[in-house]
C-alpha cells in the first residue's frame, strides 16, 4: 500500500464517519422506535450508495483507482456499520426482544442487498 492510498482511506474515513454519527443520531432522535433505526438507516444509504458508485465506475473505466478507494473504502467503509449492527441485535436477543431483533436483522441483510441493487440499477438506467 502506498502512501496516495493510505491518504485516500484516512481522508475518506473522517468523512464517512462523521456523516453516520450525524445521520445516525439525528434519526435516532427524530424516530423513537423499539428498532435501532438510526444503524439501519445509515446501512441502507451507504448501500444505496455503495451500489451506485459500482454502477458508476463500471461506465467511467478510466477513474483514479484512488478516488474509488476514497469514495468505497474511505467513505463507505466508515459510514456504514455492521458490527454496530451485530451488537444492537445482539442486545435485543440478549433482551428477549426476538421479534425486533429478528426484524433488525432481516432488514439489514435484505434491506441493504435491496438498496445496492437499486443504486447499481438506477445509475445504469439513467446513464444510457
Amino acid at each position: 500500500m502506498n502512501s496516495l492510498t493510505f491518504l485516500a482511506v484516512a481522508s475518506g474515513g473522517a468523512i464517512g464517519a462523521t456523516m453516520r454519527l450525524l445521520i445516525n443520531a439525528s434519526v435516532n432522535k427524530t424516530f423513537i422506535h423499539a428498532l435501532p433505526l438510526g444503524t439501519l438507516a445509515v446501512n441502507l444509504i451507504g448501500s444505496l450508495l455503495i451500489g451506485m458508485l459500482f454502477a458508476y465506475f463500471h461506465i467511467n473505466t478510466t477513474l483514479s483507482p484512488y478516488f474509488k478507494t476514497f469514495m468505497v473504502t474511505g467513505i463507505l467503509g466508515a459510514f456504514t456499520t455492521y458490527s454496530t449492527f451485530a451488537i444492537e441485535s445482539f442486545f435485543l436477543l440478549e433482551a428477549g426482544q426476538y421479534t425486533q431483533a429478528f426484524a433488525n436483522m432481516a432488514f439489514n441483510l435484505f434491506g441493504t442487498i435491496l438498496f445496492a441493487g437499486m443504486g447499481y440499477i438506477i445509475i445504469l438506467h439513467f446513464t444510457k
